[in-house]
């Protein structure tokens, strides 16, 4: 049983790139509709195109873009939309395929980094009603509204 679930899990968390919606849901996609964030492809190379046109930093703020560096588990990277900040070290985030297919309001991630600098995450998993075990490798935040003035 456990097998079935692992492979729908990598599955829909490879779909995070892409340019639309094609009838599923996919992270890029849904984090540019929120946000009005003007960058395309997979979820991994945000962080690259922001360079220039974004503020980026590794203190989240309502609004910003966290974006997951891409890994075996997440080949394309992953994006999700920070709604709130909760202290230091963690975020609630709204973020689609994250679950399989799903969009979801509110997750909580929590920055498990040695330098609480966001650059490790984990991420709640809702069918285990917990945190996920695996700690995912970020870049940082986007922040959409503010123009990189460096």
């Amino acid at each position: 049983m456990r097998r079935p679930v692992a492979l729908l899990l990598c599955l829909g968390l490879a779909a995070c790139g892409g340019s639309g919606f094609n009838g599923s849901v996919q992270c890029a996609p849904y984090a540019r509709s929120v946000t009005g964030l003007h960058l395309s492809g997979s979820a991994a190379s945000w962080w690259r195109q922001s360079a220039g046109r974004y503020a980026r930093t590794s203190r989240p703020a309502p609004g910003d873009v966290l974006v997951f560096r891409a890994t075996r588990r997440l080949p394309s990277g992953h994006v999700s939309v920070v709604r709130r900040t909760m202290g230091t070290r963690a975020i609630l985030v709204d973020q689609a395929n994250w679950e399989p297919g799903r969009i979801d309001h509110g997750s909580l991630v929590v920055d498990v980094s040695p330098e609480n600098d966001w650059t490790r995450v984990r991420v709640w998993w809702k069918p285990s009603h917990g945190l996920g075990r695996t700690a995912y490798p970020t870049f940082g935040f986007i922040t959409p509204f503010a123009p990189d003035i460096s």
